[in-house]
C-alpha cells in the first residue's frame, strides 16, 4: 500500500468516530486507499473527495451493507437501503472524479435520501441518476459540465424546496427538448424555461451559477427565487441583455458576488451596477464584449474584496491602476489579464495600494516584471502568486527567493517566457520553515505561420511541483494550470 494511503488509514485508526473528511485534490491517495478508509469509518456523513482518485471501489464501499445502520435506518427508509453508509450521507462532493461510471453514480445517488449538499460536477452524471434521487433536503447542488437535461433537474428541484445553491454551468443539454427518460410524466416535450419557472415557484436561492438557457425571460421567471440572492455567476451560453443587467440590482438587492463571463457590457451598465450594489464584495468581468473605460471604476467600492478583470481592460495603464487602488481600498485578491500597458512601476502601485493582498494573478500584462521583481515582495500577506507573460526579467533564483522572503506564500505559478535566463532553479527540498508547497511552471511554444513569421507563444505544457513534508513530487501535464 502506498504511503499516502497508509497516512489516511492511520487517521481512521486514531479517529474512530470520524464523521467528516475532506481530501479534495489529494491526488496521491488511490481509490483502494479511499475505499479502505470508508470501510473503517462507519460514522461518516460528510465526504469531500473532489479531484481525487475516488472511483468504483470507493462507490462499492459506500453502497456495501453495514449492519451498524440496520436499526436506525430501516424504520426511516425501509429495508432496501438500510445497511449502506451512503444512506447516512449528508454531504458528498465528488466533482471531477472521472473514475465513476454512470451505473455507479445511479447506485450511490439512489441511496442518499438524507443528502443536503451534493457536488457531481465534471462527472459522468446522467438523467437516470437524478431521477433516482429521492431526497428532499438538498440545500446545495452542483451538476456543472454534465449531460443532464432540464427535465431531470426540474424533477430534483420540485422535490427540494430548501435548495439555496445551484450550479448548472456548462450543462448544454438544458437547452434541448426532452430526451429519452424512463418516467412517463416527463416524456412530453420540455422547454428549458420550465426549469427556471419551477425554481421561481419552489426555491429561495442564495447562490446560482448558470450559463446555457439563461436569458432575459428566464431571469424574469427566476425573480421570486433570487430576491435573497447573494452570488450570481453567468457563464458561457447565458445571455443577459442590457435591460436584464440594469434590472439586476432591483431583482437581487443583496448581491455580494457578481461574475460575468462572455456578456455584453458597457460603462452605463457597470456604473449602474456598482452604484446600486453597495454590498458587492466580489466582481469579475471575464472575456466580456462591448466597450468599457476607467469611468466604470471611478465609483467607490468600499466593500470590494476580490476583483478579476480578464480581457476587458486593454487600455489600463498605471494611472488607471492608481484609480483602482483609491476606489477599491480593501482588495485582498487581484487578477488582471490582458493589460499590455502596465510596466515595472505597476508593482509599486499594487504593493503600496493594496498591502494586504493575499492573491495576485497577472497575465499578459505588458512589462510588469521586465526589470525583475522588487515591490511585490512588500505584499507580506501574499499566499498565491501567478505571473505569466509579464516581461522577461524574472531571475533564475526567484522560486527560492520568493519562498524565503514571502513567509505566507503557498502557491506560485510562473512561465519560462518571463525567465531572464530562460530557466529557473528548482529547489529539491523546501525547508519546513517555508510555506510554499505548490509550484507550477508553464512552457510555451512559438508557432510560425506559412510565411515563416513568428506568432504569439502558445501553451505547450506545465511542470507541477508538489512539496510535502517528505519529498518533492514532479508531474508534467499538457493542461494549462
Amino acid at each position: 500500500m502506498l504511503a499516502p494511503d497508509m497516512d489516511l488509514l492511520n487517521i481512521s485508526d486514531f479517529c474512530a468516530s470520524l464523521c467528516y473528511v475532506n481530501i479534495k485534490g489529494c491526488i496521491s491517495i488511490t481509490d483502494n486507499g479511499i475505499a479502505s478508509f470508508i470501510h473503517r469509518c462507519s460514522n461518516l456523513h460528510s465526504i469531500i473527495v473532489c479531484l481525487t482518485s475516488f472511483g468504483m471501489n470507493s462507490i462499492q464501499a459506500l453502497c456495501s451493507s453495514d449492519p451498524s445502520f440496520s436499526n436506525s435506518m430501516t424504520s426511516h427508509f425501509g429495508k432496501k437501503y438500510s445497511f449502506s453508509l451512503a444512506s447516512n450521507l449528508q454531504i458528498l462532493h465528488m466533482g471531477g472524479c472521472k473514475g465513476v461510471d454512470q451505473a455507479s453514480l445511479l447506485e450511490v445517488i439512489s441511496q442518499t435520501q438524507m443528502m443536503k449538499s451534493l457536488c457531481l460536477g465534471d462527472t459522468h452524471l446522467a438523467d437516470d441518476a437524478l431521477y433516482s434521487f429521492l431526497g428532499s433536503s438538498l440545500e446545495m447542488l452542483d451538476v456543472s459540465n454534465t449531460v443532464i437535461s432540464g427535465a431531470a433537474l426540474t424533477h430534483v428541484v420540485r422535490r427540494n424546496p430548501g435548495l439555496k445553491s445551484l450550479n448548472v454551468s456548462g450543462c448544454k443539454n438544458l437547452l434541448q427538448q426532452e430526451i429519452s427518460v424512463k418516467e412517463e410524466k416527463f416524456s412530453s416535450s420540455y422547454s428549458c424555461g420550465e426549469l427556471f419557472i419551477e425554481l421561481g415557484k419552489t426555491c429561495r436561492l442564495e447562490e446560482i451559477v448558470v450559463g446555457w438557457g439563461l436569458s432575459y425571460f428566464s431571469l424574469e421567471a427566476l425573480k421570486p427565487a433570487i430576491l435573497s440572492l447573494r452570488a450570481i455567476t453567468v457563464g458561457l451560453g447565458g445571455s443577459l441583455p442590457e435591460d436584464a443587467l440594469k434590472l439586476l440590482p432591483a431583482s437581487c438587492p443583496l448581491l455580494e458576488s457578481l461574475i460575468l463571463n462572455f456578456q455584453v457590457i458597457s460603462d452605463s451598465i457597470m456604473m449602474n451596477l456598482i452604484a446600486s450594489l453597495r454590498q458587492l464584495q466580489i466582481l469579475a468581468l471575464c472575456y466580456c464584449f462591448g466597450d468599457i473605460s476607467i469611468s466604470s471604476f471611478k465609483l467607490s467600492m468600499p466593500n470590494l474584496r476580490k476583483l478579476r478583470l480578464q480581457r476587458v481592460t486593454p487600455w489600463m495603464d498605471n494611472k488607471d491602476l492608481v484609480c483602482l487602488t483609491q476606489n477599491c481600498p480593501k482588495l485582498i485578491e487581484l487578477s488582471l489579464k490582458g493589460c499590455p500597458l502596465l510596466n515595472s512601476d505597476s508593482q509599486q502601485i499594487i504593493s503600496s495600494g493594496w498591502p494586504g493582498l493575499i492573491s495576485i494573478h497577472l497575465e499578459d500584462c505588458g512589462e510588469v516584471t521586465a526589470n525583475g521583481i522588487s515591490s511585490l515582495f512588500n505584499c507580506i500577506a501574499l499566499e498565491d502568486l501567478l505571473l505569466r507573460h509579464t516581461g522577461t526579467g524574472i531571475p533564475k533564483n526567484f522560486i527560492l527567493d520568493a519562498a524565503s522572503r514571502m513567509s505566507t506564500l503557498r502557491q506560485l505559478a510562473i512561465d519560462l517566457c518571463d525567465a531572464c535566463k530562460g530557466e529557473y532553479d528548482i529547489p529539491e527540498d523546501c525547508s519546513d520553515s517555508y510555506s510554499l508547497r505548490t509550484i507550477k511552471i508553464t512552457r510555451c511554444k512559438l508557432q510560425r505561420d506559412n510565411f515563416g513569421f513568428r506568432r504569439k507563444p502558445m501553451h505547450k505544457e506545465t511542470l507541477v511541483l508538489l512539496h510535502n513534508t517528505k519529498n518533492l513530487v514532479r508531474k508534467l501535464v499538457k493542461e494549462r494550470l
